[in-house]
């Protein structure tokens, strides 16, 4: 398996046979490797596995005392080869408990005394679990070890209180809450980790099983449930015109008023008991969430997302009428979404049959759901949940673990973000924004940490390099490949990754197989640039050299990213001319390339234009030929 890993490695994907540059590997994905759970070609590997669990649940809102209760039964099947003596459940909203660690100082609000565990079991027998000191992971000792290829039934009676401030969940206002995170789960037992146990901070993002989950949320009267999933019985929670209202909005292609603010007032939209019980259904996905309100409007359409088979995804909008005036327009954005990133980029159709933008405070995406801010600009509303919505793909139909590799998902939201910015607003706004968000914070903050290398574990990078790493800098590096590649082949490349490992738990070097793989080329000295080196973003024009017939313009790569350019020259008669070059200049040498102009013309300047790849110094981007 030596040879696998070596400089000197021929692989063969795809057909064709290069000699690649060895790619940095720590020494557990090494193994994974060694294993076979990873393969080289980019797919998984021959004993590839993954564990899963069978959720059923049975939650409760209580809206006076604002406690979220529930009862769990996981069939939680053990495949690997690993005997497991021990299980780690994760309690994500465990992050508000005064004792949990987090990024910064926060409100007496936002603390609360965390999960409740008054029951728990396994395969019948009860445990005494203690869930007092529990951080956001805690684990519990089995009193027979699970063995490979077998499964164990776990029951959990629990409860938690909704933390008053809300961030990513909690209390929305006194009678919406967005319920996040709101079960116990079994952690992740991976291939090249073993249990996740990082403990989750409030800057952490996320990495979960594909599971299956039947459950119920049990709600006051006049609150509306709205959850991931299918929505298995409007007709018993609903009123009968607000169900019909749901069930028109799933085949219309405008914008249908299913709960209107007077209807929601005078008691006209939920069936009028004193509890309802909403029940949802969803297979194979990471996560379910869930929010409800009782004041919120409610409005609803539809949009083919699969051209062949014509079927279509539900685009809602909860929101308060009053204080909500960006998702007045968020069923509209919705279907636009859907469809661009059906079409476009990433040009898979959207997986799910919703997606629902929830009006709060995170903007933060989960399955079929967000939950964004009010902003008071539609147009920042509207990019705000493109990127949201584009996370359907990474991390949610490609199971990234965010917790580590955060780029894998926030690069790829941040590139669909700004391509459908394109589409949406035109190049130049998209640019702009591009770099006002995503870049200029960055390059022009020349600390270390803005400066390390993007595939440092997010969990251990802080501050504004762990934004930049997941953001910004993964994002311009899925970009310049695009450059590089062009639409087709990159395309190409793409799509091998994203079905070599839906459903599954991609992690880099997956995604540096796939796309070699898919693009049929040796790309590890990209990769190589990108994500393993200290570069940043700073061409320079060394010199201008003129000869009969052409000019030789010497580029100087100073901070070191294989990025894409514009050498704008500008003649002597006032005319001017674009040359672009993709990253491929750099695959040679890094450090410098020469640009040949032939021309009988004189040349009286020469420009680089980085466009999105903002420049560190751009004053030595300019030169005046004498």
């Amino acid at each position: 398996m030596k040879k696998i890993l070596s400089i000197a490695l021929l692989i063969a994907l795809g057909g064709y046979t290069v000699s690649a540059q060895e790619l940095y590997m720590p020494r557990n994905i090494k193994a994974a490797y060694q294993k076979g759970t990873r393969s080289m070609s980019g797919k998984p590997g021959p004993n590839y596995w993954q564990n899963h669990g069978r959720y059923n649940m049975d939650i409760k809102v209580d809206a006076e005392t604002k406690v979220v209760s529930g009862q769990e039964e996981i069939v939680y099947s053990n495949n690997s080869n690993d005997t497991l003596k021990t299980l780690a459940i994760r309690f994500v909203n465990n992050l508000h408990k005064p004792t949990s660690p987090r990024g910064g100082a926060v409100s007496e609000d936002f603390l609360s005394t965390g999960l409740n565990i008054s029951s728990f079991s396994v395969d019948g027998e009860t445990y005494q679990v203690d869930s007092k000191n529990w951080g956001t992971v805690g684990n519990v000792r089995l009193k027979k070890p699970l063995n490979p290829k077998s499964k164990i039934t776990v029951k959990i009676d629990w409860d938690y209180p909704l933390s008053k401030e809300s961030g990513r969940e909690g209390q929305i206002d006194p009678n919406s809450f967005f319920v996040a995170y709101s079960y116990p789960r079994i952690s992740v037992y991976d291939d090249y980790n073993g249990w996740d146990r990082i403990p989750h901070t409030d800057r952490a993002e996320f990495y979960n099983d594909f599971n299956d989950y039947v459950f119920s949320v049990k709600a006051p009267k006049n609150y509306v449930v709205y959850a991931t999933g299918d929505f298995l019985n409007p007709d018993e929670v609903l009123q009968p015109q607000i169900s019909e209202r749901l069930k028109k909005s799933y085949n219309t292609d405008g914008v249908i008023h299913i709960a209107t603010a007077q209807e929601l007032k005078e008691g006209k939209v939920t069936a009028q008991k004193e509890w309802n019980t909403w029940k949802f259904k969803t297979d194979h996905i990471t996560d379910v969430t869930f929010a409800l309100s009782n004041h919120y409007v409610w409005d609803g359409g539809s949009v083919i997302v699969d051209s062949k088979t014509g079927r279509r995804a539900s685009a809602q909008a909860a929101y308060n009428p009053t204080t909500g005036k960006d998702f007045i327009n968020s069923v509209k954005y919705n279907i636009n979404a859907l469809a661009w990133f059906s079409n476009n980029w990433p040009g898979i159709p959207y997986p799910y049959v919703k997606t629902i933008a929830f009006q709060g405070f995170a903007d933060m995406e989960y399955p079929m759901m967000v939950n964004d801010s009010q902003f008071g600009d539609p147009v920042f509303a509207q990019l705000v949940q493109d990127h949201e919505v584009a996370h359907t793909y990474f991390p949610f139909y490609m199971g990234i673990n965010e917790t580590r590799y955060a780029y894998m998902d926030e690069g790829w939201a941040t590139t669909f973000e700004y391509l459908i910015g394109i589409a949406e607003h035109g190049k130049q706004a998209a640019d702009d924004f591009y770099k006002k968000f995503r870049v200029n914070n960055y390059i022009n903050d020349k600390s270390a940490e803005e400066d390390q290398p993007v595939i440092s574990m997010s969990d251990q990078v802080s501050g504004a390099g762990y934004g930049n790493n997941s953001y910004g800098k993964a994002s311009l590096s899925y970009l310049a490949l695009k450059d590089m590649l062009g639409d087709e082949i990159f395309k190409k490349a793409l799509h091998t990754y994203m079905n070599n490992w839906n459903g599954k738990h991609p992690i880099p070097w997956d995604y540096f197989n796939s796309m070699n793989a898919g693009s049929g080329q040796n790309l590890n000295w990209f990769f190589q640039n990108w994500f393993f080196t200290n570069n940043y973003l700073d061409l320079s024009i060394s010199k201008v050299s003129p000869a009969k017939g052409k000019y030789t313009i010497a580029v100087k790569n100073t901070g070191g990213f294989a990025i894409p350019f514009n050498v704008v020259v500008t003649y002597s008669d006032g005319k001017t001319e674009n040359i672009h070059k993709t990253p491929m200049v750099w695959k040679a040498n890094q450090k410098q390339t020469a640009v040949v102009i032939n021309t009988l013309k004189k040349i009286k300047s020469v420009a680089l234009d980085n466009g999105i790849y903002v420049d560190a110094t751009p004053k030595d981007n300019v030169y005046e030929v004498k």
